[in-house]
């Protein structure tokens, strides 16, 4: 699990987190809403120990990560920021690659090379392997990034959890690889010691797959919980400034906005 306690992120004067306490657990797809400047990233920077914040505390399983070196974090934790781009020529195979870096120093081991192997098939991507990185489509280069976040943690935790992080993963992705995706999230859940926190931007596909929702606005937490807490009018009047028609039978929610 992780868990957030009283969080206050400033930057100057302005508060970017005001005060958020926030539990994220295992065996479940936690995903983080909220309208352009709310602070989705700024939280999963905090809870990913790349911002330190003013107050509060981030723990993974009651360790507060601030006691936790970065080369020990790096084993059970991966994370896929925003700017995934590279500058320089590399093959899919050895991007891929780069995921497993905190887990050999000099060369992979045949388990390392197992896990690029199955996390490429996983996201299919395998048939790539060999292709120049540069070359591919935005929609291409993202598949291959989520094959290198989840091959760093493609084995079980020996002493608790493994954490995927993911800060707006859908962006470039078509309809097709949107839902196929979230999807393949779903199928890593059934391994129970995953976490897994995102940041996405459609309510409806949050409405279908997310178990928890946690809903930001102006850097504080507006609402947290199921589906149907969250997306509610009164909710999604204050945060997005537009009333929805909800819509909710046997297939699901779904939200419309007129």
């Amino acid at each position: 699990m992780i868990q957030a306690n009283n969080i206050t992120f400033k930057i100057g004067k302005k508060t970017i987190l005001k005060d958020i306490s926030i539990n994220f657990e295992p065996g479940k797809i936690n995903l983080i809403l909220g309208p352009n400047g709310a602070g989705k990233s700024t939280l999963v920077k905090v809870i990913c120990n790349q911002l330190k914040p003013q107050d509060g505390m981030v723990f993974y399983e009651g360790i507060d990560i601030k006691n936790t070196s970065v080369a020990e974090l790096a084993k059970v934790r991966a994370v896929l920021s925003q700017n995934t781009e590279l500058a320089f020529p590399l093959k899919v195979k050895e991007v891929v690659t780069m995921g497993r870096y905190p887990h050999f120093s000099v060369n992979p081991t045949s388990k390392d090379e197992q896990a690029i192997q199955e996390a490429m098939q996983f996201f299919d991507v395998e048939e790539m392997a060999d292709r120049d990185y540069l070359t591919l489509s935005g929609g291409e280069k993202q598949r291959v990034h989520f094959a290198r976040v989840v091959s760093q943690i493609w084995y079980p935790s020996e002493n608790g959890c493994r954490y995927l992080i993911l800060d707006e993963p859908l962006t470039f992705l078509d309809v097709h690889y949107q839902f196929q995706f979230m999807h393949k999230l779903s199928e890593l859940l059934k391994q129970q010691d995953l976490v897994i926190v995102g940041v996405v931007h459609d309510l409806n596909l949050a409405a279908k797959f997310a178990d928890h929702l946690v809903l930001l606005n102006n850097g504080e937490l507006l609402a947290s919980g199921t589906k149907e807490e969250v997306l509610n009018k009164e909710n999604m009047k204050t945060a997005y400034r537009l009333e929805p028609v909800i819509h909710n039978d046997e297939r699901g929610m779904y939200l419309f906005f007129e």
